[in-house]
């Protein structure tokens, strides 16, 4: 029979639906349309396209046609495959996708394009070995992969992405791939996945419910019918093959495209007539193409051969002719002739770098490797790789397969690769390494370091297992005691993250007091003091809190571990109300030296308290350049977790402290939504639903405030944590706005036994007893106005205009009717002078109200007006509707408002603050503007509010 030679480019049979899907998607990504045999431009539009189907019904040869029309509309093409033997290597999929179009570049012009990306996403992607400083968190890396491929998306349009095999993509890869797939509708790229839906990993089950262009489930592909594989048949062996020959190849090969085409080259090579008499032949030969009729094949191609073929099963894809000889043990003449006879065989294509001719011929190859030989090849395999340069990480998914047997070498190479992937952001692949190194084991001495590093890299993501690590780790002999000590902080913060503030503080206590080491003892008490002061379990509090001072005050702040020290007597001082310049003195203490925000050594928490201590201190404005100053370097650094929606909720905080609800809320929810991508339940999520329900209590929201604290679950048990704002006055405050008294009571009652014995008696931090005295103010006034007057009292002793206005304000309103004029015109002076726009916007109006009662209305008229437009500037809708109806019952309409507040001072109010500045008094600054004291007072209640300061910040804020 005549040898015919097949088509280099086969027509893709009864897969018409499919590349009309595919066409389709390309017309809208292009926005190029054809009628009547014309192009025609319209508007383009990127989105998702995939195919699921078993293996062999021809997703690959779909996506390569899929590749070849893209190209050949202009797209750019980024491909990537997933492989069988690559799904423990982390990013495996997205270097392939990316790296090509970023590689050829120099390092300037890499760092130049990808800029402060470079470091976070550049060692997963392998374009440089190390970034600057700690790890990217998991999210801040895949915000910087998000970055870099819409980046190319923009600056390479149209993009079509093409993943095949996704379901052995590796996990980091996948479930960034999948989280970004739903924007690719908003970009010009189109991403066309194909998988094998029963092999679909957990993690990449979004894949699955991913719509296709037209809105409905992935596409899936169906055998090819009797016709179809009749033709292909002909095409290949020749149009004489009789319809029986054909019927029968399409039955033994049940319409799979890969076994069909198969046959037919077997058909081929064994010269059979493809007709009738040769029918009861094909089930033999297709046999011989898959399974143990493949192998059976591949074992009469000789022993070398069998080896070679092991060796680039090992190996998986892209295989190096060179490193699959040196596993197989094979001589170079050797190894070439094997690998031309696996290419005859139709096992394996290429020369450069070897390929399977199709992944279910590796699988089938792979599993036919006796296991012992099997756990062979991967050690050999894993020498070769790192004698090839490719290094430590290269070589760790082969030691993963190999069985534990205390080699040092084996150690050494996943302990690095470990910190190479935990460098790159894949901290679930570098604990996969370490655990293996863990049983192999490590020699004894360093057993220790290794329980560490398996317990790091766990931290966030799992703290309870790495205090189960450390704790181990602290059970081994260990030689050096700076080893001891990182273990011993390490586990204090893990044993913090876990909601276990006592053992924490138990823990570092316990080694202070065992330690040699002067510095390192000290290091140990700062670690201690600071979970202490978070913990709502404290056995004594006021002792701490007089150790605390005791050491602070003989500190210089010479290094870190000083000036932590001094910012958490800071926030001590800040908590038990002590008089706010105390606390804003050792505030600028501790910040002398520097106290930065992205240390893996220190943490995030000191840095915060001392933003939040000049918050509380009527400083917001000098809070908020930390917090810009504390998230960006956690932008810079890739921390976009916990860190990051921790920064944008307290920023929100600060907003809404100083009267900027509506900022607030949008900084709020922006650290809630980072903070949902941290996982529900966690810390982060609790703390940022009390910022945003604050907030909206404020704004007027109460049924919304509702539904977020139920939807959170934000209600009893309340965490251990003593935090900003308290949870459970927040709570207490919204049961009071829901009308449920007697329940706020409750609650507010059982914040002031949680905090009083603690000393922690700053209303300004937390107003549980302002909300208590309008909550018993219902049943028991007196009771109400005796707890509004220690409110005060406490206020007056902390010593912030905005503490004492804000107490005043609502001992106001808890006070007999003739005591409520005076109070509430001491609680607007005071406010006056604060930068709480909200408070103050509360204040004037409820003294307007009362002037409108005592039929003042020329006086009441002008505070309702002022209340009425810095509640509106505020975003206090509820409360500026109430002045509105305060205005209309006094006869009046509610005027235009003046211009919109902005953060730019006017030239008069500049005057006036840099002549408060210098230290003039109102009365020296009215004669110099040549107005009245009563105009001064309220230019500089502007400049407060504007700039974020009282009177004492001003020389600082106003500086250049």
């Amino acid at each position: 029979m005549a040898r015919r030679t097949p088509k280099s480019r086969r027509p893709l049979l009864e897969r018409e639906a499919e590349l009309v899907a595919v066409d389709e998607a390309l017309a809208e990504l292009t926005g190029i349309r054809t009628e009547g045999g014309h192009p025609r431009s319209g508007t383009r539009r990127g989105g998702v396209l995939a195919f699921a189907a078993p293996a062999g019904l021809g997703k690959t040869t779909l996506l390569a046609e899929t590749r070849r029309r893209a190209s050949a509309l202009g797209c750019t093409v980024l491909y990537a495959r997933g492989g069988d033997q690559e799904q423990g290597v982390a990013f495996h999929v997205a270097r392939q996708l990316l790296q090509p179009q970023l590689a050829g570049a120099g390092d300037e012009v890499l760092r130049s394009t990808l800029g402060s990306w470079y470091g976070i996403v550049g060692p997963a992607l392998g374009l440089c070995t190390d970034g600057a400083g700690a790890p990217p968190d998991p999210q801040g890396l895949a915000d910087g992969l998000d970055w870099v491929l819409t980046h190319i998306a923009v600056r390479r349009a149209p993009v079509v992405l093409v993943l095949d095999d996704a379901h052995w993509a590796d996990p980091e890869s996948l479930g960034w791939l999948a989280a970004f797939a739903p924007r690719a509708e908003e970009l010009p790229m189109l991403l066309v996945v194909a998988y094998r839906p029963d092999e679909l990993p957990a993690q990449a089950e979004a894949f699955r419910g991913l719509p296709d262009r037209s809105g409905t489930r992935p596409l899936g592909l169906e055998p090819l019918s009797a016709a179809a594989i009749g033709r292909l048949v002909r095409e290949t062996v020749g149009e004489h093959a009789d319809e029986a020959f054909c019927r029968e190849a399409w039955a033994v090969t049940a319409g799979n495209p890969f076994e069909a085409v198969e046959l037919t080259a077997k058909v081929l090579d064994r010269a059979l007539r493809p007709d009738e008499s040769s029918a009861h032949l094909l089930r033999d030969l297709a046999a011989a193409a898959k399974g143990s009729g493949l192998i059976a094949r591949l074992e009469r191609l000789g022993t070398s051969t069998v080896r070679m073929a092991w060796a680039a099963a090992v190996l998986g894809t892209s295989i190096s002719p060179a490193i699959a000889a040196s596993v197989a043990g094979l001589g170079g003449e050797e190894a070439a002739d094997a690998a031309d006879r696996l290419r005859k065989a139709r096992i394996l294509t290429g020369s450069d770098v070897l390929e399977f001719v199709h992944p279910l011929i590796a699988t089938a190859v792979y599993r036919a490797i006796p296991d012992a030989v099997r756990v062979a090849l991967h050690g050999q395999a894993a020498w070769s790789v790192v004698d090839a340069g490719l290094g430590p990480s290269a070589a760790a998914r082969h030691l993963l397969e190999t069985h534990p047997e205390g080699d040092p070498w084996v150690v050494t190479q996943l302990r690095q690769a470990a910190r190479d992937t935990a460098r790159a952001g894949a901290p679930d692949a570098a604990r996969r390494y370490l655990a293996r190194a863990l049983r192999e084991p490590p020699p004894f001495e360093d057993r220790a370091a290794v329980l560490f590093e398996l317990g790091c890299s766990s931290l966030l993501t799992e703290p309870a297992t790495t205090v189960n690590h450390l704790r181990a780790a602290l059970e081994e002999p260990i030689v050096d005691p700076a080893m001891r000590d990182a273990i011993t902080y390490r586990l204090s913060q893990a044993l913090a993250h876990s909601d276990r503030l006592g053992e924490a503080a138990d823990t570092v206590g316990q080694a202070a007091r065992t330690a040699t080491n002067a510095r390192a003892r000290l290091r140990l008490q700062e670690e201690q003091f600071m979970w202490d002061a978070f913990r709502s379990d404290e056995p004594d509090s006021p002792a701490r809190s007089r150790r605390l001072t005791r050491l602070a005050d003989r500190l210089t702040g010479r290094d870190l571990t000083e000036r932590y020290i001094i910012g958490l007597r800071a926030w001590d001082a800040t908590l038990r109300g002590e008089p706010a310049e105390s606390a804003l003195r050792h505030s600028d203490r501790a910040l002398e030296g520097g106290l930065p925000w992205a240390s893996e050594d220190f943490g995030f928490e000191v840095p915060v308290l001392v933003a939040m201590t000049y918050m509380y201190a009527d400083r917001p404005g000098r809070a908020e350049e930390l917090f810009a100053a504390g998230i960006g370097d956690y932008e810079r650094q890739g921390w976009r977790g916990a860190h990051l929606a921790f920064g944008y909720s307290l920023l929100g905080y600060v907003r809404y402290r100083r009267g900027r609800l509506a900022e607030a809320e949008d900084f709020a929810r922006d650290g809630l939504r980072l903070a949902d991508r941290v996982g529900r339940g966690t810390p982060v999520v609790w703390y940022t639903v009390a910022i945003l329900v604050e907030i909206l209590l404020a704004r007027g929201r109460v049924r919304e405030a509702t539904a977020l604290a139920d939807d959170y679950d934000f209600r009893e048990p309340f965490p251990a944590a003593v935090t900003f704002p308290d949870a459970q006055t927040v709570y207490g405050r919204l049961l009071l706005e829901r009308g449920m008294v007697n329940e706020a009571i409750a609650q507010l009652e059982a914040c002031g036994r949680r905090l009083d014995p603690r000393g922690m008696r700053n209303p300004g931090w937390s107003p549980w007893k302002l909300h208590l005295a309008l909550a018993e103010a219902r049943d028991t006034p007196e009771r109400a106005r005796a707890t509004a007057a220690d409110a005060v009292e406490r206020a007056r002793q902390y010593g912030t205009a905005s503490a004492i206005g804000q107490a005043l304000r609502v001992s106001a309103e808890v006070a007999a009717e003739s005591d409520r004029l005076k109070l509430l015109h001491e609680a607007v002076a005071h406010l006056e002078r604060s930068p709480a726009g909200y408070e103050l916007a509360r204040a004037l109006v409820d003294h307007g109200a009362v002037l409108r009662r005592e039929a003042r209305l020329h006086e009441a008229a002008e505070q309702l007006y002022r209340g009425l437009e810095t509640a509106v500037h505020c975003g206090a809708e509820t409360l500026a509707e109430r002045a509105r109806d305060e205005l209309a019952a006094a006869g009046l309409r509610p005027r235009r408002l003046r211009t919109t507040e902005t953060d730019a001072l006017t030239a008069q109010e500049r005057t006036a603050a840099s002549r408060a500045a210098r230290g003039e008094d109102d009365e020296q600054i009215a004669a110099g503007l040549g107005t009245d004291v009563e105009s001064v007072t309220r230019l500089l209640s502007a400049v407060y509010r504007k700039i974020g300061t009282d009177r004492a910040g001003l020389a600082r804020a106003l500086a250049p």
